[in-house]
């Protein structure tokens, strides 16, 4: 359960930008990421550290075309993915070999476990977040013609998405277990923020950050649901079937265009810090689109303990040291 559920949350738990340092929370640790390479640290039951590195491939080195605009924000998010279901993957496993007695293994989140696992939590995603609020919306019609616009109906459905994914975020937090991913979220969060400060990546330093982080997944979501009412209004269908046909064709458009605006924002603003401006259209637009996502890690991030700060710097230290084969120190910009 404790899997199914993270499994649910790896969009607002990971980073998708593919150019700088990012991480995700997992079961007991942290995974970091460079661009070219990943690394993890976890933490057993028995309080023992397990850590593991690979060199990270980016998809656009190989295929120029995923590097398109629009097109390479449907291909970072599922590289993300990817990756970040690996990684709870590996999380996961070591939680259940700590556990387990015996000298044989009894059970580990195998492959077909795995791929289950992956077809529930997809199914989840469209009946919560596609199904029930287009339900709901139309219901609402029903009662009131107002609500029978395009422009009315698509702002309900979208109101009724946000509130339940809302909902779910909040039911998770009062979990124990899930609270300390949360935890680990946090722990992520400020580790990135000390290796961006070009602080020495020692407890203290890390711990004196905020967990709160702009380029979390949390304000790619919420850009994505606000972007998706403006989409679907767009598109002159009525019916209940056609309706929630075009919410799940137009997922990939939906992802790839509020990565697109949210790379945007981010380029102008880094722009005006460069040249000593602290205004300008792309700092507000930047704010407008991380605010709400900020908000929202309130609940996704908590306070973390030294030992969870120290899973990620070492899963940090781990993905650094296999960078360096790609070129020396990576330089942010």
């Amino acid at each position: 359960m404790r899997f199914l559920t993270a499994l649910q949350l790896l969009p607002a738990l990971e980073s998708g930008e593919e150019t700088l340092v990012g991480g995700q929370a997992v079961l007991e640790g942290v995974m970091m990421r460079s661009p070219h390479a990943w690394g993890i640290a976890v933490r057993k039951p028995s309080g023992e550290m397990v850590s593991h590195s690979e060199p990270l491939e980016r998809p656009s080195d190989k295929h120029k075309w995923m590097a398109w605009p629009v097109m390479r924000g449907v291909v970072t998010l599922g590289h993300a993915m990817k990756l970040g279901f690996r990684a709870l993957r590996f999380s996961a496993n070591v939680a259940l070999d700590e556990v387990q007695t015996g000298e044989e293994k009894k059970f580990e989140i195998s492959g077909w476990v795995a791929a289950v696992n992956i077809i529930l939590s997809l199914g989840f995603f469209i009946f919560m977040y596609k199904f029930l609020p287009l339900v709901a919306a139309t219901e609402l019609k029903k009662v009131d013609p107002i609500f029978g616009s395009q422009v009315a109906f698509n702002l309900m459905d979208g109101v009724f998405r946000l509130a339940l994914f809302l909902g779910f975020i909040w039911a998770t937090s009062l979990w124990k277990d899930l609270r300390r991913v949360y935890e680990y979220h946090g722990a992520e969060h400020k580790t990135v923020f000390a290796f961006e400060a070009h602080d020495p990546l020692t407890i203290p330093n890390a711990q004196k950050f905020s967990t709160f982080h702009p380029r979390c997944g949390t304000s790619f979501l919420m850009t994505v649901m606000l972007i998706s009412i403006a989409v679907y209004t767009a598109v002159p269908v009525h019916t209940f079937w056609s309706r929630f046909a075009i919410r799940i064709a137009l997922l990939p458009v939906i992802a790839g265009l509020s990565y697109e605006i949210i790379r945007f924002a981010a380029k102008v603003r880094a722009k005006a810090l460069a040249t000593r401006r602290s205004g300008g259209l792309g700092s507000l637009l930047f704010r407008a689109l991380t605010a709400p996502g900020l908000w929202l890690q309130r609940i996704t991030t908590q306070p973390p303990a030294d030992d969870q700060v120290e899973c990620a710097i070492v899963a940090l230290n781990e993905a650094m040291e296999l960078e360096k084969q790609h070129g020396g120190e990576l330089v942010l910009a």
